[in-house]
């Protein structure tokens, strides 16, 4: 009779018995679609690093006596349709991720303190003399800047240099007062050389194989 569970036997058939990946990417979404509520598990955290798997390998025959199915077929095309969406949000997902971290240097270099870095390290004669007068930056660098309401702000990076006579690596800290940067500290590190190369000690900071009296 039509709206009576057509799903027969209750053990799911073997054909219809393998991972499901629509379970192992959507995990608690796809556990209320499949009247499968154990899969809200997924929601607790550490629990939900096992659950996934748990719901990738199980999920099939988990969702095949949870619900009414018309016949085979209709359970099929319904978890392909799970494994294509959950692809998808995943796709996406990642695919923001990876936009995000693109993003960052680009974020990190836009600001007047990296290009006060960058303008310091280029004039100076002792630089130029050790990676070269061509000196530019990586894409990747390190750091984080922060600007508060009131004007003042903090920044710090780790700038990777090449030229064409060497390479090394810029570290810099800038205070930002009434809206106006300052270079508290810049160093540069050259590789194969021991001494790094102060720019910059404004408060005086230990500098670890720094030359005495630098």
């Amino acid at each position: 009779m039509a709206g009576q569970p057509l799903n027969q036997p209750a053990e799911i058939p073997a054909e219809l018995d393998r991972w499901n990946w629509g379970a192992f990417f959507l995990n608690w979404i796809w556990g209320i679609g499949n009247s499968t509520f154990i899969a809200l598990l997924a929601l607790i955290p550490v629990v939900n690093l096992i659950m996934i798997f748990v719901l990738g390998a199980r999920g099939s025959r988990w969702a095949w006596r949870n619900r009414a199915w018309r016949d085979a077929e209709q359970f099929r095309k319904t978890q392909r349709n799970w494994a294509i969406a959950g692809l998808a949000v995943w796709v996406v997902g990642m695919g923001g991720v990876a936009a995000m971290f693109v993003t960052i240097p680009y974020l990190l270099k836009g600001g007047d303190a990296y290009h006060m870095t960058m303008d310091a390290i280029r004039a100076d004669d002792r630089v130029k003399t050790a990676i070269g007068e061509d000196l530019a930056d990586n894409f990747w660098i390190g750091g984080n800047v922060f600007i508060n309401a009131n004007g003042s702000g903090d920044a710090q990076f780790s700038i990777p240099v090449h030229g064409t006579k060497g390479r090394g690596t810029a570290y810099s800290h800038a205070v930002r007062t009434a809206g106006k940067w300052s270079m508290r500290l810049l160093v540069v590190r050259v590789e194969g050389v021991d001494a790094p190369i102060v720019l910059t000690n404004e408060d005086h900071v230990p500098i670890p194989g720094a030359a005495i009296g630098i």
